[in-house]
C-alpha cells in the first residue's frame, strides 16, 4: 500500500511539474489574451449601453422637435434641432429631425434655415436613405428659389438604387425650368422606366409630364419638335 501511495505522489508531482512548466512558458500570453478578451467584452457592453442611452435621450429631443414643428414655432424648432445635432448628431433622430424641421421651417417661409437643415442631413446622416431624401428635398427648395445651378449640383452625385427614379424625375423638373425640353424628356423617361408598374400614381404623373412633351411613355416615341 505504501508503494502505491508513493507512486501516486510521484505521478501527482510529475503532473504538477508539467503544469508549472506549461504555465511558465505560456502563462503570460494566456493572461494577456484573457485581459484583451474580457476587456473587449466589457468595452462592447459599455458601447451598447452608451448607444442605447444616446438613442433614448435623442428620442426625447426628437419628440420636443415634433411638438415645436406641430406648433409652427420656428425658434423652438431651430433650438431643438441645434441641440440634437450638437449632442446626438450621430443618431438617426438627428437626421430625421432635420427633415421634420426643414419641412416645418419651409412651411413658415423660413427657407434659409430649412435649406441649412437639409444640407446638414444630406452631408452628415449615416443613413443613405435619409441622405437621399434630404438631397431631393433640398433640390426642390433650390429650384423654388430659382437657384438652378445649386440644384443641379445637389442632384448630380449618384443616388442609391431605390431613389434613382425619383432623382431622374427631379432632374427632369429642373431641366424643364431651364427650358431644356429634350434633356428633360430623357430624365422623365428614365424615371418612368425606373418606377415600373409598382410606381402607381407617381409613375402616372411622370407619364403625364412625358405626354405634355409629346411622348407616349409606353411606346417610347420621340418628342415632337422638342428643342433644348
Amino acid at each position: 500500500m505504501a508503494i502505491q501511495i508513493q507512486n501516486l505522489d510521484l505521478e501527482e508531482q510529475e503532473q504538477l511539474d508539467q503544469i508549472k512548466h506549461f504555465w511558465n512558458r505560456w502563462g503570460n500570453l494566456i493572461t494577456w489574451v484573457l485581459i484583451v478578451v474580457l476587456g473587449s467584452y466589457a468595452a462592447w457592453n459599455g458601447w451598447q449601453y452608451w448607444q442605447r442611452r444616446q438613442a433614448a435621450q435623442a428620442s426625447m429631443l426628437y419628440t420636443e422637435l415634433e411638438r415645436a414643428a406641430s406648433a409652427g414655432d420656428a425658434s423652438r424648432i431651430e433650438r431643438s434641432l441645434a441641440d440634437m445635432k450638437d449632442r446626438y448628431g450621430g443618431t438617426w433622430y438627428a437626421a430625421e429631425g432635420s427633415l421634420v424641421a426643414a419641412k416645418a421651417l419651409a412651411d413658415k417661409g423660413q427657407m434659409a434655415p430649412a435649406k441649412e437643415a437639409l444640407t446638414w442631413a444630406a452631408d452628415k446622416s449615416s443613413d443613405e436613405g435619409l441622405r437621399a431624401i434630404a438631397r431631393l428635398r433640398l433640390a426642390s427648395l433650390q429650384m423654388g428659389d430659382k437657384a438652378y445651378d445649386e440644384a443641379a449640383k445637389t442632384l448630380a452625385p449618384s443616388f442609391p438604387p431605390a431613389f434613382t427614379a425619383l432623382a431622374a424625375d427631379r432632374r427632369g423638373d429642373l431641366l424643364m425650368l431651364q427650358g431644356k425640353r429634350a434633356e428633360a424628356a430623357t430624365e422623365y423617361g428614365k424615371a418612368y422606366q425606373g418606377l415600373g408598374a409598382e410606381g402607381g400614381d407617381y409613375r402616372r404623373l411622370v407619364g403625364i409630364k412625358l405626354n405634355a412633351l409629346g411622348i407616349d411613355p409606353d411606346a417610347g416615341a420621340k418628342p415632337a419638335g422638342a428643342a433644348s
